[in-house]
């Protein structure tokens, strides 16, 4: 079926649910023919969009992501009155590219409401732990008119550093423990955190909760001593929504500190030049992996390599010089990749 872009960005201003989850659809797709429609459609919603409060999510396994984002997303919606779209990135499977999609059975009372849009999406590998297309369905979500975009992320680890390139705050989710547990918390992401939460501090286990949150505040002060603003370290629970609001006022504390020195600015500019490596990136990789000449070429050196007849070096050199004989026939050389805008 044909794809008619200006219908598309209407009805994705107008907020129509159905083709809110068809544009998405677009923008994950890893079609040459999709990718052009896809970023002349992102070219026109772009001046839609830049006022939604983004907010990248991760945490420890266990920390109960999914559930937060279900409790906080609802007292959003219900209480503050925000459109609040969530972004959940399942692990997809590194042999098979299979994902779980799960996250929305997660989110039970968040996906009945009106003003919420739950959208799954596989993280296909991506360092990161983000889908490829986040940043795309980012300025879907915003010029549809969702004022708040919660990211959802794999999980923690170093490559988390992506999603702290395409929000505005980023929340770590910890659990109580020991501080031998805590350990299991890379230095990466605590320089990386704006806002901290202890969850399921609720019951027996309140008290751990708070001593867990005392020991991130003095790992916080260590890892972050080079900085002006002090990163709050507060507890909450998803199950009582006890300390919700607490911790939505520290993000909004965040992006009013981030507003108030212009930084807030410069973060968005930063954020449009990784996105502008990372398109550049992802081209050139699609290319190297679809363009029939090059996938010849590697399919004969790949078996080359299996009988010991070329090394990777060899075959490395082999492949870029192939590509760089086929970069004028390439879409995205020719110029028809469409603008960003």
């Amino acid at each position: 079926m044909a794809i008619d872009v200006p219908e598309l960005v209407d009805q994705v201003l107008a907020g129509n649910r159905q083709v809110i989850a068809r544009a998405l659809t677009l923008v994950e797709s890893s079609k040459p023919s999709h990718r052009e429609k896809a970023h002349e459609m992102l070219r026109q919603l772009a001046p839609h969009t830049g006022k939604a409060i983004r907010v990248g999510i991760s945490g420890v396994p266990g920390a109960g992501k999914s559930t937060f984002i279900n409790k906080m997303g609802t007292k959003l919606i219900k209480e503050h009155g925000h459109q609040v779209a969530v972004l959940a990135v399942d692990p997809s499977s590194t042999r098979t590219g299979g994902s779980i999609l799960g996250d929305r059975t997660r989110m039970g009372e968040l996906a009945t409401l009106d003003d919420a849009f739950i959208r799954p999406s596989p993280s296909g590998g991506h360092l990161g732990g983000v889908a490829r297309a986040t940043r795309e369905a980012m300025i879907v979500m915003e010029a549809a008119g969702y004022d708040v975009v919660l990211v959802e992320t794999v999980g923690v680890g170093q490559s988390e550093v992506a999603v702290s390139e395409m929000v505005d705050t980023f929340l770590m989710l910890a659990v109580a423990g020991t501080g031998d547990q805590l350990q299991g918390i890379k230095k990466g992401i605590l320089e990386l955190a704006d806002v901290v939460a202890v969850n399921k501090a609720d019951g027996d286990n309140a008290g751990n909760a708070r001593v867990s949150a005392r020991e991130l505040s003095i790992a916080m002060k260590l890892v972050q001593a080079d900085q002006n603003r002090r990163v709050p370290v507060l507890t909450c629970s998803s199950y009582t929504g006890d300390g919700l609001d607490d911790l939505w006022q520290a993000v909004l504390d965040h992006r009013e500190y981030l507003e108030s020195d212009g930084s807030l600015q410069a973060r968005r500019l930063e954020q449009q030049r990784e996105w502008l490596w990372a398109m550049v990136e992802d081209e050139i990789l699609e290319s190297l992996r679809h363009e029939p000449k090059l996938r010849e070429v590697a399919q004969r050196i790949e078996a080359d390599m299996s009988i010991e007849a070329t090394s990777a070096l060899k075959g490395a050199e082999e492949i870029l010089q192939t590509f760089a004989q086929v970069v004028p026939d390439l879409p995205w050389a020719q110029g028809t990749m469409g603008s960003q805008g």
